[in-house]
Parts: structure tokens; C-alpha cells; sequence
């Protein structure tokens, strides 16, 4: 089902929709090993599973197609496909797009994407997200984009990373999924601009439990997320607790998405890493 369509029926049926993300599994990619994370978190019922190009979303697979439409045949379940232009020509932007629709994809989720490490910073066509929405659209898909409620981390002004957005919007994106974040309030700041801006298209928001602070300190330096005090005190009374700060990590989670639920946010999309218990927790949470 096209996710514009999920959100309307949703809204309609005054429930939020809930969704995970998965990448696939590291090193040498299966469709069997993806197919097995999938069944675990598809057995939650979201209303759509995104997947992201690669283990930690960056880069490219050609199996990012394939592990989304299987979701779909296998187990009844809506998928988004992650596509990136950074780096690309419009010729191959075009067959990244045929090898979507021969798979059977129909949602898209386009990013700017990381320009893969050695790569030439000015080869390509495409440097911003926006930029291949038109195509993709053209293309048939339904089209979200990624949203950003601290800014952009290479943007120092909130509010140009809102006029991006509207920049997305604008080209046809239909739904936004938003960057991690630990602090709902900032949230709801963001909510207001992108209202002020004129965005009309539903907001879905992204949470990540913290599993480690290793892991914390590799989020927050990727895509600039703050930590606010609660966060930081966790990080400091459970740092030689592994299992004690997991367990904290997906609660804090939990909290944030009964907290945005209570809030009436347009949408929750859960930041699993192919994590079965990360998916159980929110929907338990969230009383689905």
C-alpha cells in the first residue's frame, strides 16, 4: 500500500500509525538473513517497515529492493525502500529507478545520502534530496523525505533546514520521517516551524533507543543529535552496565513515543536495528 494512503486511513481512524526501520545485516548480505530479521519485526504488526541501503544507512545495495518488496509479498506488510542521489548522474539515478520498479517497489524514501569514502565530492548530479524527488515521482512511487528537528548537521540555521523541507514538499514528497532525536520538546519546536512554513505533509517522528554510549556518541556526532540531562545521567550511572543500560535505553524510548502519542504526532517510526525487542517494547508501549 502507498503510504500516503496508510496515513490517510489513519487519520481518518484517529490512530497513528507505528513503524520500524531495519537495515540489512552486515557483511555478506542474504535475502535469507534479511527475511528473518523481517519476520521478527513485521510479527508486530507495523503499518510499514522501512529499509534503509545499508547496514548504518549509508552507502547502497542493490538488495534494498529486494528485502523491501519481499516484505510486502512475504508478510503483508507495507515497505519503503531508502534510495540516495549523492554521487549520481541522472543516467544512473534512472537505473537505480528501473531496478526499484522491476522489484516491485512502490514507496520511496529519498535521501541526499553520505558520499561514499574516496568518492569525487563533484561527481554526480544531485546534492541535495530534492533534487531527485521530481524523478522519483514521475517514476510512479509515493515519496517521503527525511526531516531534520535539530537542523541538518551540515546547516547551522534551523530555519534553512525548514525552508529544505518545504524544498521537498514542494518537489512531491507526500511524507516526512524525521532524524533521531532525544528530547521531545525539540520536537514540538520543529512542529511549529514546519507549520509556520507551510508544511502539510504528515510528519512522522523517529526514535532510537540508546543500546551503548558508544553507540550514543556515534549518533550524536553523525547527525548532530543533542542529549539532554536525563540522557546523560543514565549514560553516566549504567556506563559499566551494558544490560542495565539497554534496558534503560529502550524505556527512555518507550517514554518518548508515549509522550508523542499523547501529543498527537502524525506518525512514530521506531529505530529497531533489526533489534526483535526494540519492536515488542514500542508496541507494548504504545498499548497496539
Amino acid at each position: 500500500m502507498r503510504i500516503d494512503n496508510i496515513f490517510a486511513n489513519a487519520r481518518a481512524g484517529g490512530r497513528i500509525p507505528v513503524s520500524f526501520e531495519m537495515f540489512p545485516p552486515k557483511g555478506e548480505l542474504t535475502l535469507e538473513r534479511a527475511r528473518e530479521a523481517a519476520e521478527k519485526l513485521c510479527a508486530c504488526a507495523p503499518d510499514f517497515i522501512s529499509v534503509t541501503c545499508s547496514a548504518g544507512g549509508t552507502g547502497d545495495s542493490s538488495a534494498t529492493a529486494d528485502i523491501a518488496a519481499m516484505i510486502e509479498r512475504d508478510f503483508g506488510v507495507s515497505s519503503v525502500a531508502h534510495l540516495t542521489g549523492i554521487g549520481r548522474t541522472r543516467a544512473e539515478l534512472a537505473e537505480r529507478i528501473a531496478a526499484y520498479r522491476k522489484a516491485g517497489v512502490e514507496n520511496v524514501l529519498a535521501l541526499r545520502g553520505d558520499m561514499p569514502e574516496g568518492a569525487d565530492a563533484a561527481r554526480g548530479d544531485f546534492s541535495f534530496a530534492y533534487q531527485i524527488i521530481p524523478d522519483l515521482v514521475e517514476a510512479g512511487f509515493c515519496v517521503g523525505a527525511a526531516a531534520y528537528p535539530e537542523g541538518h548537521i551540515a546547516c547551522d540555521d534551523l530555519a534553512e533546514s525548514v525552508r529544505h523541507l518545504r524544498l521537498k514538499q514542494d518537489a512531491g514528497a507526500s511524507f516526512l520521517v524525521t532524524q533521531l532525536f532525544f528530547d521531545n520538546d525539540l520536537f514540538y519546536r520543529f512542529r511549529e516551524l514546519a507549520d509556520a512554513a507551510g508544511i502539510t505533509v504528515p510528519i512522522t517522528c523517529g526514535i532510537m533507543p540508546f543500546m551503548s554510549k558508544q553507540q550514543v556518541t556515534r549518533m550524536v556526532f553523525m547527525c548532530g543529535a543533542s542529549l539532554p540531562s536525563p540522557v546523560i545521567k543514565l549514560l553516566a550511572r549504567y556506563e559499566d552496565d551494558q544490560e542495565s543500560l539497554m534496558h534503560a535505553g529502550i524505556d527512555y524510548a518507550c517514554r518518548q513515543l508515549e509522550d508523542l502519542a499523547a501529543h498527537g504526532v502524525d506518525g512514530l517510526h521506531v529505530y529497531t536495528m533489526n533489534r526483535p525487542s526494540v519492536a515488542r517494547a514500542a508496541i507494548a508501549a504504545l498499548g497496539r
